[in-house]
């Protein structure tokens, strides 16, 4: 406890994340709250009772502190529904649900080979084990074998060949999770190696694609390379990244008395697992029900495969007649599942002398695994965002999914979004270098603009001024310049230690890129005493979206928030509903609650007017009241009376309400359409220091403002930016997956792999929400999504320690620097640096008026 506390107490002082008000935080129970203040109390030494320090902590400067603007602080803050349970441990998740009396344990055995044949899977020996009750294989599926989510390709199990270490050969079905895991161990599988393939260029060169090349073209983009001025042209790669969700892939399923089943699982995409589950079975969709009530994180890794478990469960629950229960250890979490799609970029662009795109060729190879999965939409989306905030003018922008022997790649935060936006970022640093400009110039002359608003896709940006200011805002409030010319003269006096300052813009468009999945239903009811059940489609990941849901409903029917309860998300209740992702889960389902709340605010009032011989045109509800305006008098009649009153005046107090997003549409034959509702707009300021004779750096400072529109909820807002933000910068920092050279993968757990920690956060780190400028669509009150967008502010930290290095040739090459930039990779490129003569000194690529066609 003395070490949590002194955690606590640490980051209170040291992180400059504005604090949050009374307001914006969960009331803890008093039982709770007293007995960590006793705690904490005890824990202080007598000096330092009164200023809350531990003993033994370094006293941080309190002026270093930005107080958050008294303005997010607003009626809308409101705590986390389930904040209580999360803090004191009453939050079940599904391996704290209790089971049925008989309850199975579930195991898989795993292939050790990425790519061949199996010649031998005998699995006597495991049914021999002890406790074990069942065993299943390929051939004991009695419906569909490939469990593909939208293309085939994903087998249930392996059979005859295997594609990368970790798929999933059998299952085992044991009275207890030791037995299980025991068994799986006792399989005899003998498979003949095959060459396997893990590098995706190769892939591609090769043709081997899991699905087609897609090409989106503007303009005579060969004539604007050959008339450009100066032309640069660079490649990079952008590592991967493991979901590491703290709940790992879990389900429980219980067998129905008749041919169906109950699946409770961790699972962004219920209605798609109902859908698996009944064609494994074979058995219709009614039969099967999925239960969601939240998960420990998702972040797009159980957007598709969590699945797979719940089919192999639900086919031994089926079997044996009794309830399963399936957990994977982490390893084999790890090793089975997908991660964000590895990318190899290559621009060649052309410029003019002011660092202006005048157009180009953006190549993008996304590293899909053995399957296409979610692959295609994944690419899709990073070639939407190769061009981040900037237009490029007359350009092509190709996107190859290369198929490689591991485990398929899926959704991630951002879907792809931060793989396409990291080339153009590249650009920009490398256009300045070459033109002699700092970075920020050169980004603020290509933003999207008057005259250049329109996409290489042919989407128009709206409200692109709004990126023009946040980045003016944000240069003032981060002191962008004074910085510049600080670190400039710290660098020229500094051989070693090297300073590096980047602000980088995000524009995420928001929307699935497949247009049937914009949609969402909603069920509510009022019962009699006046209290609220409402249920949707979504699901909650920690995110919030149960929170911002209740919240329309209680504004809707103008009662407080306490009197809406949210139930778990369910098949039975909402159907065929789209996956919470593509950021979009407030935008829909908070639309289709507002929908259901809004029929039943129109009954009630009907009603009120005619039982209560009310102006219709005058009434309303708020506050928990019915009041009408008629003239000088004004009448009230509490919630409470006017549900009793419409229930024995046969009103119906219950309402399904339903949402699809409007205007969105795109043509794959021609690349080009409006595949996104609006964008997201948002910025951030990072500073680095980089030791370069070993690689190590730290981030000093990070500055944020972002786009949310009109928030639902700033609270909840705020700490989707600073999580996203966080995410982002360990995926281009300190995430590193590694696989040895027989596709096994070597970091499959926090030993080796590195995610940020407490320590990783920047000593000042200023977060803000832009105001007064709500979402020029009609979303849910004119807000904006923010699960996705901050992501990829993240991008700054990368770009920053790009400018570190720059400084070591006077700002005169910007250095290649793939990523994850560990310290290794940051070493490498100083040390690069450091080996080229000052005449040699020129920006990679280059290739200056040749007129030369690419």
């Amino acid at each position: 406890m003395r070490t949590l506390t002194k955690r606590l107490f640490n980051s209170s002082r040291a992180t400059t994340v504005t604090a949050r008000s009374e307001s914006e935080t969960a009331a803890p129970r008093k039982d709770t709250e007293a007995s960590l203040e006793a705690q904490i109390e005890s824990e202080l030494s007598e000096p330092d009772r009164e200023t809350g320090r531990l003993e033994g902590d370094e006293p941080v400067a309190r002026d270093t502190v930005t107080p958050r603007p008294s303005a997010t602080a607003n009626k809308h803050a409101q705590a986390h529904e389930s904040g209580t349970q999360h803090v004191t441990g009453r939050a079940r998740y599904i391996d704290d649900l209790p089971a049925p009396h008989g309850t199975l344990h579930a195991m898989v055995g795993l292939s050790q080979i990425a790519h061949g044949r199996v010649t031998r899977l005998d699995l006597d020996a495991v049914r021999e084990m002890p406790g074990v009750v069942d065993v299943i294989a390929a051939q004991h599926i009695p419906g569909h074998r490939d469990i593909g989510p939208v293309f085939p390709g994903d087998p249930m199990f392996a059979d005859e060949t295997v594609s990368y270490v970790g798929q999933p050969l059998f299952a085992v079905a044991a009275t207890s999770y030791a037995e299980a895991r025991r068994a799986v161990r006792a399989a005899v599988v003998e498979i003949e190696p095959l060459p396997p393939r893990f590098d995706p260029v190769a892939a591609a060169e090769a043709g081997e694609f899991v699905r087609p090349t897609h090409v989106q073209v503007s303009g005579d983009w060969q004539q604007a390379l050959t008339d450009a001025p100066h032309v640069l042209e660079a490649e990079q790669f952008v590592g991967g990244q493991e979901h590491f969700y703290l709940e790992g892939q879990a389900c429980l399923v219980v067998p129905s008395e008749d041919e169906g089943v109950t699946v409770y699982t961790s699972n962004q995409h219920p209605s798609e697992t109902q859908k698996l589950v009944a064609e494994v079975l074979d058995i219709p969709f009614h039969a099967v029900t999925v239960e969601n009530r939240r998960m420990g994180g998702g972040f797009g890794g159980k957007e598709t495969q969590a699945a797979p478990w719940a089919c192999m469960a639900a086919l031994l629950a089926r079997r044996t007649g009794r309830a399963i229960r399936l957990r994977l250890p982490r390893a084999d979490d790890t090793r089975a599942t997908g991660k964000r799609h590895p990318f190899h970029n290559r621009y060649r662009l052309g410029f003019d002398s002011d660092g202006v795109i005048v157009g180009g060729d953006i190549t993008l190879i996304g590293d899909c695994g053995h399957s296409p999965d979610l692959s295609e939409a994944v690419v899709d989306r990073a070639m939407f965002h190769a061009d981040n905030a900037y237009s490029l003018g007359a350009a092509r922008v190709t996107g190859h999914r290369a198929r490689t022997h591991t485990a398929s790649n899926t959704a991630f935060r951002g879907f792809g979004g931060p793989q396409g936006m990291m080339i153009v970022e590249r650009a920009m640093d490398d256009i300045a270098r070459h033109v002699g400009q700092d970075p920020l110039t050169v980004r603020k002359r290509n933003l999207y603009r008057e005259g250049r608003d329109t996409t290489h896709y042919g989407q128009h940006v709206d409200q692109h001024p709004l990126m023009v200011e946040i980045i003016e805002r944000l240069e003032r409030s981060s002191d962008y310049w004074q910085r510049r010319d600080t670190i400039r003269e710290f660098n020229r006096k500094s051989s070693v230690i090297k300073r590096g300052l980047t602000l980088t813009p995000v524009k995420f468009g928001i929307s699935f890129t497949a247009k049937h999945l914009n949609q969402a239903g909603a069920l509510l009811h009022v019962y009699t005493d006046g209290s609220v059940m409402i249920n949707h489609g979504g699901t909650e990941m920690g995110q919030g979206l149960h929170t911002k849901v209740c919240q329309v409903v209680a504004r809707e029917l103008g009662i407080d928030f306490d009197s809406v309860r949210i139930s778990a998300t369910r098949t039975d209740k909402v159907p065929n509903t789209s996956p919470t992702a593509a950021s979009s889960g407030a935008d829909l389902n908070g639309m289709a609650a507002r929908d259901a709340a809004t029929q039943i605010r129109q009954r009630l009032l009907d009603f009120a007017a005619e039982h209560y011989q009310f102006d219709r045109e005058g009434l309303h509800l708020e506050n928990g009241k019915l009041v009408t305006d008629t003239g000088a008098s004004t009448a009230v009649v509490s919630w409470g009376e006017l549900i009793q009153a419409a229930y024995l005046g046969r009103v119906s107090l219950s309402a399904t309400g339903f949402y699809s997003t409007p205007l969105i549409h795109y043509d794959r034959d021609s690349g080009q359409g409006r595949p996104f509702y609006y964008f997201a707009y948002g910025a951030s300021v990072s500073e680095v220091s980089v030791d370069t004779l070993s690689g190590e750096y730290r981030v000093e400072r990070v500055d944020i403002l972002h786009d949310v529109g009109d928030s639902l909820n700033p609270a909840i807002d705020l700490g989707q930016v600073e999580g996203g933000f966080i995410q982002g910068m360990g995926w281009l920092t300190s995430e590193e997956l590694k696989w040895n050279d027989d596709g096994r993968l070597l970091t499959d757990g926090p030993a080796t792999y590195k995610i940020p920690t407490f320590g990783d956060l920047p000593p000042i780190f200023n977060v803000e929400l832009l105001e007064g400028h709500p979402n020029s669509q009609a979303s849910i009150y004119r807000s904006k999504a923010v699960g996705e967008p901050p992501f990829m502010l993240g991008i700054s930290v990368w770009s920053a320690l790009r400018d570190a290095l720059a400084s070591l040739t006077d700002y005169r090459v910007s250095p290649p620097l793939d990523t994850p930039a560990t310290p290794e990779r940051v070493l490498m490129a100083a040390e690069a640096l450091r080996s080229q003569k000052p005449s040699a000194q020129k920006p990679e690529a280059e290739n200056s008026n040749t007129g030369a066609t690419p």
